[in-house]
């Protein structure tokens, strides 16, 4: 019950991440919650960096099937976007409050993220057993 019930959660971060993904590289930062008109250089990296967003999302549906032999996969997608939410608060120090949506996606990555984490390290036993 407790792996299925983390391969949901998994599965609803991952939709969150390519879905979201997909958003920024098909409208750009215009249409992201507060955008605006931006410039050229602004643009190109928002949906350069969308790319690998949507990446990460994929990626954690890919360890989905098989949970413990790309545990290191999936473990490092939840770091990346916890470290993801560091670089969220250096955007908040430098540029102020973002819109309300990304102040949600920074409470996600630096609050949800590690709990999921957690939760993968106590579901999922990633040692070789024959080496155990």
């Amino acid at each position: 019950m407790q792996r299925r019930a983390l391969i949901i959660v998994l599965s609803v971060l991952g939709a969150v991440a390519v879905g979201s993904g997909l958003y920024g590289i098909v409208l750009g930062p215009m249409f992201a919650p507060g955008g605006s008109p931006t410039s050229s250089s602004v643009d190109s990296e928002y949906r350069f960096v969308n790319v690998f967003w949507l990446a990460a999302g994929a990626a954690v549906w890919w360890s989905l099937f098989r949970l413990r032999e790309r545990a290191t996969v999936l473990r490092m997608m939840l770091a990346l976007a916890f470290l993801g939410g560091f670089a969220r608060l250096l955007s908040v120090l430098v540029a102020g409050w973002p819109h309300p949506v990304f102040i949600a996606s920074m409470f996600l990555e630096l609050v949800i993220v590690p709990l999921v984490f957690w939760w993968h390290t106590r579901a999922v036993d990633v040692r070789d057993s024959a080496g155990a």
